[in-house]
């Protein structure tokens, strides 16, 4: 257990520096493309640039997936040390981001979560909601330690997990679906970005399919919760 506080703790740091990282990026990003502050409509990238935007973030999730790998004794556990690093890293970078640009407004300022594979637009509230669910889950895992070394009892519970993620993924890049029906726009870096996707309509969320995928999120966690201590209950 206490192997695990410090693998927590230096996680944690590593997070909130990550964190720091990316919000530099979106700083010098914002200075150019956005001097007079962020908003919507979004305005164009070049497409070398929007290039390298994914390929950037697309080797933050390889760097934080590999914290897994490197410090897991299992599946289970690099999944729980990834997404607590995830958390970590996209809370901070909000903090960061307050500090340094004092921005967002408001925890229901829109913003481009992420661009892989299309973009995802919501309000900063929805990342910030499923990092502390992340960082909920992952903390059960961590300090549960028949959960480390037996995965078996939360089969069901991980295809839950899965399920909810995946509703909560849709609400966030449904829209740009709708937006593009019946055009030729495709996203990929390279292409022009869509008109629609650069309008003020683009930055809505579907609220009910969000927080019905955090619902099943949250009902997962308290599945596996229970799943391990009735396992240290029947070890006693």
């Amino acid at each position: 257990m206490r192997s695990i506080k410090l693998t927590i703790l230096w996680l944690t740091i590593f997070g909130i520096a990550m964190g720091f990282l990316e919000t530099a990026v979106v700083v010098y990003l914002r200075r150019i493309y956005y001097p007079n502050g962020f908003e919507f409509p979004l305005v164009r990238i070049e497409s070398d640039i929007l290039l390298v935007e994914v390929l950037r973030e697309f080797a933050t999730i390889i760097m934080l997936a590999m914290i897994g790998v490197l410090l897991g004794k299992n599946k289970l556990q690099r999944f729980a040390l990834f997404i607590y690093s995830f958390a970590i890293w996209d809370i901070f970078y909000y903090i960061f981001l307050k500090a340094l640009l004092n921005w967002p407004e408001s925890f229901l300022t829109p913003d481009i979560l992420f661009l892989i594979p299309v973009p995802w637009v919501g309000p900063v509230v929805a990342p910030i909601i499923l990092a502390i669910s992340m960082i909920i889950l992952a903390l059960t895992i961590l300090t549960n330690e028949n959960l480390v070394y037996d995965q078996s009892n939360v089969k069901s519970e991980m295809k839950l997990l899965i399920g909810g993620s995946f509703i909560a993924i849709i609400s966030f890049v449904l829209n740009y679906f709708t937006l593009i029906e019946g055009n030729s726009v495709t996203w990929f870096p390279g292409n022009e970005i869509a008109t629609e996707l650069i309008s003020s309509k683009f930055s809505l969320i579907h609220w009910i399919l969000f927080f019905s995928g955090e619902a099943l999120i949250a009902y997962s966690i308290i599945r596996i919760l229970k799943s391990g201590q009735l396992k240290i209950y029947k070890g006693e």
